[in-house]
């Protein structure tokens, strides 16, 4: 991307297909704020041929899981925060160091870390049984609706996760929407975590598409900056609590839950050729 400095505008080179041949060509893009929201307002971009849809807190409520980690960390708010990030850190330790691990394990490990720290004994079980309800979270009151809107405009959606292959089955079932989705994909086939290059180059590729026709829906800051540093279109889902990562591009869509995204994406004016 070449950004003009002390500027809100830039460009961003798209490639379109017109009959046979492609060509690439600069979209005029400027940066919009309203009511605290920073995204693209693009004059066209293509529309995604797949919609890629994180799970854990895009998708699903974790608040169930919260509970279950608050309570075996002695009911202090404040640690549930700072277990799920030791989570990602260690997540991404194993991606670095290629030995990957399943991210429930990972959580559990990082459960009985930041229960030492704190001067909370837990034990193995403790930690596996805490992080259990992960399995059983409920979908946010609005995806349903958003997902089966968005497939009846011929949107194609895949399910996009850290979670393991079994993990994300069980997830996706127990919500009542895993038979919306057109294909579920895992980072466990590709052995390393998002927001490494290599899951969005390996998903992108598992979908036959390129980059850009990829759309990233997420909930979280480095899962949206990752996507987008892979050549995706990005949505961000600003759940309570998340932000975007201030050193990276802004997405294309910025909304408050997943129905508001959808609507976004119906009503943008695709450039036809």
């Amino acid at each position: 991307m070449k950004e003009f400095k002390n500027s809100n505008e830039n460009l961003i080179n798209t490639t379109w297909t017109i009959g046979e041949e492609e060509i690439s060509a600069p979209a005029l893009i400027v940066k919009k704020e309203t009511d605290h929201k920073q995204e693209y307002s693009v004059s066209y971009f293509q529309r995604p041929k797949v919609l890629f849809f994180d799970v854990n807190e895009t998708l699903l409520d974790l608040n169930v899981m919260k509970k279950s980690i608050g309570a075996v960390l002695g009911d202090h708010p404040e640690l549930m925060s700072l277990w799920f990030t030791t989570m990602l850190q260690y997540s991404l330790v194993t991606t670095v160091a290629n030995h990957y691990k399943d991210f429930g394990e990972i959580g559990a490990a990082a459960l009985i870390m930041v229960g030492h720290k704190n001067g909370i004994a837990i034990t193995d079980k403790q930690a596996k049984n805490a992080v259990a309800p992960i399995l059983s979270l409920p979908a946010h009151p609005e995806v349903k609706e958003a997902l089966l809107l968005l497939k009846k405009e011929g949107f194609k959606l895949v399910a996009f996760t850290n979670s393991s292959n079994k993990a994300v089955e069980a997830q996706l079932k127990y919500a009542g929407i895993h038979d919306i989705f057109d294909d579920v994909l895992s980072i466990e086939d590709v052995g390393k975590f998002k927001p490494h290059v290599d899951t969005y180059n390996w998903a992108a590729r598992k979908m036959r598409l390129k980059p850009n026709e990829c759309m990233l829906i997420a909930a979280h800051g480095w899962d949206v900056a990752g996507a987008n540093w892979a050549g995706w279109q990005t949505a961000f889902v600003s759940r309570p609590g998340q932000q975007l990562f201030p050193l990276a591009n802004l997405p294309e869509i910025n909304e408050e839950n997943i129905l508001s995204v959808a609507h976004k994406l119906i009503s943008i004016p695709f450039k036809q050729f």
